[in-house]
């Protein structure tokens, strides 16, 4: 960071934006690397950049070698919030639940089996009166008589050849639909799809073929009496004709597993996949309207703009970060028309390296997660196939984007859970890369070693208590009103304290923070605020000559409110002195510098600049200190974005250890975030770490929760009722014994009984509509398998998804 001069100091201004704290990296990105042999076992797939893919289905990700244009063509269709949208392909249709493989296997060969003896008896004449329906529709000079005589003529003969050949067709379609076999085919053939379909058919159409040449299946002879009835029996003396209709009788019998093996979809597809492309032809180029061809840029007439950008894409030398970056100077040029052409030119001048971010930086060091950079998405998981998750959402994955962050998350879950490498780093990195794509600015705020980030990544890295920070932290935000100082200031200082009143304790701030910076121009420094709240004889004299020298008497009046409230009941300045006393250690030598040379770092640059900021505190050491730190960059956070005007920058703070951070008054500004393109990600151990009548203002003031494997029963029941309940359908089925009333009938069930050792029972089955809560305590606590959370997702529209129970792969 340049400093501007400003040596041993550390910090940056508000107005000023930090400049690069590394040399930019090369223009021209890193290109797509040949794919691998293959992950090794047991990897975890992550992707690196959208360009240079990591091992992932190709429905998430271009696949390996693909460039930048194919990846911007992608299609991203809307969905419901938390889908991953990049190449989203919707689930194909629930079907019905059906019956189980062994029942659909017994029932085909039961019908089978059964068919096979009703033919048998029809063929040896065990059936009585299995003659009359074709005795009633047939001269009775044909027969024998007596109902089971048989023919007496040729014509008798040929037309029994005929109805048997009837029967025998209806026999076959009842027992293949009793016996279920369509399904049994589309289960265990279609399912396994080509070559093995088309084998099964071939193999199926030459068993059939044999057993109608050998005249086990009534087909050759009922075809041709059938054609001599209609042609005469003279057509028979030319063998040509009788070729012709054998090959028919073969042709038909070939046709219906030609059908049913898809003989000649297979026979084209391999054509089309032998036939090799014409010279000089290649892939369909993109329409002059797709995404790579930059349609905005050309609508608005500058189409060499349009065409230098797509050169730049076609040719490798953009990423995904430059394409996001400049569609979104894009959009905001249009909004001013008098930035159009200055950035028309540019993109001329440079390519894809115009309106650089101002650290210079065009993408991070490295990717631990997967990122769409175009929708501002982080995919952190898959939703698990379990049936607390609607079929639709089952396998598809999960991602976060401002949308959802605008209405702030809270994580809870306890150590080991995966809080900080599965959700706040992919969300960091997430919004980094909007940073660098100028959309978004982002606080990290964790203890020292936590897994953010490396410092090159950001634009801006304060190490509190350390001595080799090269930045530091304005305790004051930034502001010039004394009033405000002092508001944010008490609530970071006390806010935790349940018996003291903030706003008390933002009076004393006041009464001492007026005076001093009328007097001397500036706040005052950790030393000097602990002498005043803990009422110096000597701070206040030499405050109150400043004052009478330099004639502020309201602020002489301020001082002397002070002194005569000093000492009195309930007084909060004690506690605000021991408060500040915690910053008041030799670790923080240096640190929270507020004169004329300081320039510390104000969270008033975050609603300025698209920066990356990270906060490392002392959690080891300074614990209490950590705390206190953390409850006032949540509170300056929150009071700093609810006053800014210009929203167009979406900023978020996260917080990866928000214990005791918490307030009445930061839970208020929490939910004022998403009216001002803002948002908060709060990871908590236990929701016990907020106190306890918090606990329902902030899982209603947040619209994403998220309840990791391994949470405590106690706050399963919080996540349950803020959650709510889902009508369910539930099946009651009660036993009832059967008592016989007949002496054959009580045999046989005393038999039964004898065999299976249980009483002949009937079920009745009761089916009705319950209100039930989506996620009980119990199925929180215990029913989350490792690695996985039970996430609630809201945009800032309004939109929701439920409870869905995620496989985290951060």
């Amino acid at each position: 960071m340049d400093d501007d001069g400003t040596r041993g100091v550390r910090g940056s201004s508000a107005d000023r934006v930090p400049g690069p704290a590394l040399p930019p990296p090369p223009t021209t990105p890193p290109r797509v690397p040949a794919p691998a042999a293959g992950p090794r076992p047991g990897a975890t797939p992550v992707e690196q950049h959208p360009t240079r893919p990591g091992p992932a289905s190709p429905a998430e990700q271009p696949v390996p070698g693909a460039p930048v244009d194919a990846w911007l063509r992608t299609p991203r269709p809307p969905q419901e919030p938390g889908v991953w949208r990049y190449g989203y392909t919707p689930p194909p249709p629930e079907e019905p639940e059906g019956v189980s493989n062994r029942s659909l296997l017994v029932g085909a060969l039961i019908s089978l089996l059964s068919a096979l003896l009703l033919w048998s008896l029809w063929r040896n004449g065990y059936l009585p009166y299995r003659l009359v329906p074709l005795k009633l529709f047939t001269p009775g000079e044909w027969w024998n008589p007596g109902t089971s005589g048989g023919p007496r003529t040729i014509e008798g003969s040929d037309a029994l050849t005929v109805y048997e050949a009837i029967l025998f067709g209806l026999l076959a379609y009842g027992c293949g639909r009793i016996g279920n076999f369509s399904e049994l085919f589309r289960r265990h053939v279609a399912d396994r799809g080509q070559p093995f379909l088309a084998l099964a058919a071939a193999a199926a159409a030459g068993l059939t073929q044999l057993l109608v040449w050998k005249e086990a299946l009534p087909v050759v002879r009922p075809v041709l009496v059938l054609v001599a009835s209609v042609a005469g029996g003279e057509i028979y003396q030319s063998q040509t004709v009788v070729n012709v209709i054998y090959a028919v009788i073969a042709a038909a019998v070939l046709y219906p597993f030609a059908r049913l093996g898809c003989w000649r979809e297979l026979i084209a597809a391999r054509r089309s996949t032998a036939a090799p492309a014409p010279d000089g032809t290649a892939a369909a180029p993109a329409a002059a309207t797709s995404a790579d061809q930059w349609p905005e840029l050309r609508t608005a007439g500058w189409a060499d703009a349009a065409d230098t950008l797509t050169a730049e894409v076609r040719a490798g030398r953009m990423n995904d970060v430059d394409v996001a970056r400049l569609r979104h100077a894009w959009t905001l040029a249009t909004r001013r028309p008098d930035r159009l052409a200055p950035l028309a030119e540019a993109v001329l001048r440079t390519g894809g390296a115009a309106a650089l971010h101002p650290s210079g930086h065009r993408d991070l060091p490295r990717r631990g997660a997967r990122h769409d950079v175009l929708t501002g998405q982080v995919r952190i998981g898959r939703c698990a196939d379990d049936p607390h998750n609607p079929y639709v959402r089952r396998g598809t994955g999960l991602a976060l984007e401002p949308a959802l962050l605008g209405t702030s998350l809270l994580a809870v879950g306890p150590p080991g859970a995966g809080k900080t490498a599965r959700l706040i780093r992919p969300v960091v990195e997430a919004l980094a890369l909007r940073a660098l794509a100028g959309q978004a600015a982002v606080l990290a705020v964790g203890g020292a070693g936590a897994p953010l980030g490396p410092d090159d990544a950001f634009d801006v890295v304060v190490r509190l208590g350390h001595p080799g920070s090269a930045h530091d932290i304005d305790l004051y935000g930034g502001t010039t009103d004394p009033d405000e100082a002092a508001a944010v200031l008490a609530e970071g200082l006390v806010g935790d304290v349940g018996s003291l009143d903030s706003r008390r304790a933002a009076t004393v701030l006041a009464q001492l923070l007026g005076p001093y910076r009328a007097a001397h121009g500036h706040f005052p420094s950790v030393p000097e605020l602990r002498e005043l709240l803990d009422g110096t004889p000597a701070a206040l004299a030499g405050l109150r000559a400043s004052l009478e020298a330099a004639g502020h008497h309201a602020m002489l009046r301020e001082l002397d409110a002070r002194s005569r409230q000093a000492g009195g009941p309930g007084d909060p300045a004690p506690a605000l002195a021991d408060r500040v006393a915690l910053l008041d250690r030799p670790a923080f030598t240096g640190f929270f510098a507020t004169g004329p040379d300081a320039r510390p770092f104000s969270l008033r640059a975050l609603g300025q600049h698209p920066l990356r900021v990270r906060v490392d505190l002392p959690e080891r050491g300074h614990a209490e200190a950590s705390r206190l730190l953390t409850r006032l960059l949540l509170a300056q956070f929150t009071a700093i974005t609810a006053a800014r005007t210009d929203t167009t920058l979406f900023a978020c703070l996260v917080l990866d250890d928000a214990t005791h951070a918490v307030t009445a008054e930061t839970v208020r500004g929490i939910r004022r975030l998403r009216s001002v393109n803002a948002g908060a990600v709060l990871a908590l151990r236990t929701v016990d770490d907020v106190p306890e009548t918090l606990h329902t203002p902030l899982l209603g003031a947040v619209g994403c929760t998220a309840a990791f494997s391994g949470i405590t029963t106690w706050d399963g029941k919080r996540f349950a009722e803020a959650w709510g309940k889902e009508w369910v359908e539930t099946r009651e089925v009660a036993q009832h014994t059967v008592f016989a009333d007949q002496p054959f009938t009580r045999a046989l069930h005393a038999l039964r009984k004898l065999v299976t050792g249980k009483a002949v029972t009937t079920d009745a089955v009761t089916v009705r509509q319950v209100e039930r809560e989506r996620w009980s305590a119990s199925e929180l606590a215990y029913a989350v398998p490792a690695g996985h959370a039970v996430i609630r997702l809201a945009t800032v529209e309004g939109e929701h998804a439920p409870p869905l129970l995620v496989h985290l792969d951060g």
